[in-house]
């Protein structure tokens, strides 16, 4: 059986992650995505919501799909995981010089585990969660970068943390 990975924070999910889902899932006979925790990102979500959340997105799509959480170096989850490959999206030039250097950093903890990059449809090719989150909390529209359940769930934490002060 092969089985892919693809890694990320999906906070929140947005229609470019679930482009790259769908079109990995192609590639494997299971496609395993890992949500995970970086500690150089301050989430919106939690874990649990962040996984509630992409369960309920890729449940739809059927196939062999599994959501995971982690928090260890990608390639030990990879590993612990069974997969013969990491799947990664592409949006422009400069995701290309971080995976690039991301995927030779990653060959040397284990060669057993390749890198494929796909690239971003082109009309999904802007959206990134971190500008999804920033159009939602000055109160742009975001319909267009996510499902409408993840929608509601955005404005929903706005308005949580508007009533909260943080």
């Amino acid at each position: 059986m092969r089985i892919g990975v693809y890694p990320g924070t999906f906070d929140p999910i947005t229609l470019g992650h679930l482009s790259i889902i769908r079109r990995g899932a192609k590639l494997v006979d299971r496609l395993v995505i890992g949500v995970t925790t970086n500690p150089s990102k301050s989430p919106m979500f939690s874990l649990h919501e962040r996984m509630a959340t992409v369960e309920r997105e890729v449940s739809a799509l059927g196939g062999d799909i599994h959501v995971v959480s982690f928090n260890s170096l990608l390639m030990d989850f990879a590993e612990r995981e069974g997969a013969a490959m990491i799947v990664r999206g592409l949006r422009a030039v400069a995701d290309f010089e971080y995976e690039y250097q991301m995927a030779g950093m990653n060959q040397q903890l284990n060669d057993r585990v390749e890198t494929v990059f796909l690239m971003a449809d082109a009309a999904l090719q802007p959206i990134a969660s971190k500008l999804v989150k920033e159009i939602a909390l000055f109160g742009g529209e975001i319909g267009k970068f996510v499902t409408p359940a993840v929608r509601a769930q955005v404005l929903e934490k706005i308005a949580q943390i508007g009533r909260t002060g943080g």
